[in-house]
C-alpha cells in the first residue's frame, strides 16, 4: 500500500523518535542498521523529511537526525506518508484502473472507498509519539 521509501520513512522517523525521547541523537548508519534499510536510500528518505521538518538534521562530529521531543506528539502518520508520497495512497482505483469513479465503478471501487477512507483516518489521528513509546517498551519491534 505504501511505496518502499514511505515505509522506510516511517520506521526511520519510528526510530529517531525513540531515540529522541531518551535525549539521543542519532547517525544515518545508526538509523539504516536500526530499521533495516539501504544507507544511501534512507539518506534520500531522511533528506525529505527534514526538508518538510517533520526531522531535525545536525550536521559535524556530533550530528545526527532528532526529532524535538515536544514536537514527537504533534507529528501525525499523514504527514510522513504526505512528506514521501504525495497523497496518491487517497486516490487512484484499487485495481488500477484509469477510469474508475463514483459513476463508472470497477468491481472493488466502493470496498476501496471504505478501506481508504479508515486508512486517511487512522493515519490522521496516530502520533508519532503513541508508535515510539509502544517500541520503547518493546510491544512493538522496527525489524523483522
Amino acid at each position: 500500500m505504501f511505496s518502499k521509501a514511505c515505509e522506510y520513512g516511517i520506521r526511520a522517523t519510528l526510530f529517531i523518535a525513540q531515540r529522541s525521547l531518551n535525549g539521543e541523537r542519532v547517525s544515518l548508519r545508526e538509523i539504516s542498521g536500526g530499521i533495516d534499510s539501504p544507507e544511501a536510500f534512507t539518506a534520500k528518505i531522511l533528506q525529505q523529511l527534514a526538508r518538510d521538518q517533520i526531522v531535525k538534521s545536525t550536521k559535524g562530529s556530533t550530528g545526527g537526525f532528532e526529532i524535538d521531543k515536544e514536537k514527537i506528539d504533534s507529528i501525525k502518520l499523514s504527514e510522513i506518508v504526505n512528506a514521501i508520497d504525495g497523497d496518491s495512497i487517497y486516490i487512484g482505483c484499487g485495481l488500477g484502473l484509469q477510469e474508475c469513479n463514483a459513476k463508472q465503478p470497477c468491481p472493488v471501487h466502493d470496498k476501496f472507498t471504505l478501506i481508504r477512507n479508515d486508512l486517511k483516518k487512522m493515519l490522521q489521528t496516530t502520533t508519532v509519539l503513541e508508535l515510539a513509546t509502544s517500541l520503547d517498551v518493546g510491544l512493538t519491534c522496527l525489524r523483522r
